[in-house]
């Protein structure tokens, strides 16, 4: 039984997106209400509303007649976040360069040396959040609260998946970004620091083999052909 001080539809909610993380919600399959309701002791309603978000964010498809299914990412839909969240993220960088200061600078820092550090130890197992606190550091200064809440689900489609084995030369050049990113912030360089995130950190055609590899490893070395079914329409 799920018990804690979260809302009911909360709780459902992360227990799902857990599921989706494990690789027990297998993209393509198609969910069982009934067993769920079972397995966590609920009403399926609090069950619906959590797949109703869930479908919001577009990790699920409702279908009254054929069921709910837990949706294929897409190399298209992989570009278009990485094109959303790229323009949002680079307008509240803009928004609150001025105010990035001593301290969110060493925590900048802090967190990135972290990354490396679970690099070089081979223990991805807490990379996604440190990499996310590291965004949140500026994100976080922003009084723009839509912007940021429409950048979360964008993140969590992305990265809410059976964690593959991670690429080590891409996640230390998202480290030397990072770097990059804090040495343009203290020079007071806005314009290369946007160039920076636009054009390259969150930019999809300079990622682009990176992201191939990453989520789609059994077309690597398929040619066009495995391009094309990685573009594939979610199921």
């Amino acid at each position: 039984m799920l018990i804690n001080s979260k809302s009911l539809r909360e709780q459902v909610y992360d227990f799902l997106r857990r599921e989706l993380q494990r690789g027990k919600l297998v993209p393509g399959s198609s969910i069982d209400l009934n067993a769920i309701s079972r397995q966590l002791g609920i009403s399926k309603t609090p069950l619906r509303d959590a797949l109703i978000q869930l479908e919001a964010e577009g990790f699920v498809t409702i279908s009254p007649r054929r069921g709910i299914f837990v949706n294929r990412l897409s190399l298209d839909e992989i570009r278009h976040y990485y094109e959303v969240i790229g323009a949002l993220e680079a307008a509240a960088l803009s928004s609150v360069f001025q105010a990035i200061g001593p301290a969110e600078l060493a925590e900048m820092r802090k967190l990135n040396f972290k990354l490396i550090d679970a690099i070089d130890r081979g223990d991805f197992q807490p990379y996604y959040e440190l990499n996310i606190a590291f965004h949140d550091v500026f994100l976080e200064l922003s009084d723009n609260t839509a912007l940021r809440q429409f950048i979360a689900p964008l993140k969590r489609r992305l990265y809410d998946f059976p964690r593959r084995g991670y690429i080590p030369e891409w996640e230390r050049r998202n480290c030397e970004e990072h770097a990059r990113l804090i040495e343009l912030v203290r020079a007071g360089d806005l314009p290369r620091a946007l160039s920076l995130w636009k054009d390259a950190h969150w930019s999809y055609s300079f990622q682009e083999p990176y992201i191939r590899r990453f989520y789609f490893p059994a077309d690597e070395g398929a040619g066009a052909k495995g391009a094309r079914r990685a573009r594939g329409t979610r199921t």
